[in-house]
């Protein structure tokens, strides 16, 4: 048996799984574990961005990583995709916790490998710091090319963004009535059957495409910049 922090124990194998978005799924990371032979309360999964290490359950496995355990994850950019976040983490678990890390897709990145001998703990050392950086540097490149392609697109005449109110031919009578003075506010609003808030944006914007009569006494200011649309 293995002493650790003053009490006999095993060294315990922790599991880290990520996706970024709700509806990505986890199952190929767990399968994985699984096949590792990993216990399912010793895995730790969650559905999260990794833009940092502010995530619930990462946290919940740093506190239960000790010294001799194992972490094992899927692939390096399960941890997070900033490179010198990474690189820091990486660090942390492994020099100032005193806990290996097994990468499933690049056996290289195994500290357990020869990890009495600097050259083995420096063979995955230098292979974090490259797959790290040719992963952001492939987001780089990504962002690099979707902003060009708005910018292409936009040359192009293509908007973006919410598209314009289309009205109805119903709406644009009720419109006119109200602002010709033919029928009050409250009679408008039955007839269309939307908010006051609602109705004043659309007729400001009517107004403002030069459509409708001058302005009327029972107008609401040009306020509400949430309301529906």
């Amino acid at each position: 048996m293995l002493k650790r922090n003053g009490r006999n124990k095993r060294p315990m194998t922790y599991a880290y799984a990520r996706v970024s978005a709700k509806d990505q799924n986890l199952e190929r990371q767990l399968a994985a574990f699984c096949e590792c032979g990993i216990a399912q309360d010793c895995v730790f999964a969650e559905k999260e961005s990794g833009k940092d290490f502010e995530r619930e359950e990462y946290k919940r496995l740093l506190k239960r990583l000790k010294e001799g355990d194992l972490l094992v994850i899927q692939s390096i950019d399960r941890l997070g995709r900033s490179y010198g976040r990474i690189i820091e983490e990486w660090h942390r678990i492994t020099k100032e916790i005193g806990a290996d890390i097994l990468v499933l897709d690049m056996p290289l990145l195994d500290t357990r490998v020869r990890s009495d001998s600097l050259v083995g703990r420096f063979i995955a050392d230098v292979v974090l710091q490259v797959l790290s950086f040719v992963a952001e540097n492939e987001r780089e490149k990504i962002r690099a090319r979707q902003a060009e392609g708005i910018r292409l697109a936009k040359e192009r005449g293509v908007r973006f963004g919410r598209p314009s109110f289309l009205y109805t031919d119903e709406f644009l009578s009720v419109a006119d009535d109200y602002l010709g003075k033919r029928i009050g506010l409250r009679t408008a609003l039955q007839r269309l059957a939307i908010k006051r808030d609602n109705f004043y944006y659309h007729i400001r914007k009517l107004r403002a495409a030069g459509r409708g009569g001058g302005a009327r006494e029972d107008a609401a200011p040009a306020r509400c910049p949430h309301a529906e649309r």
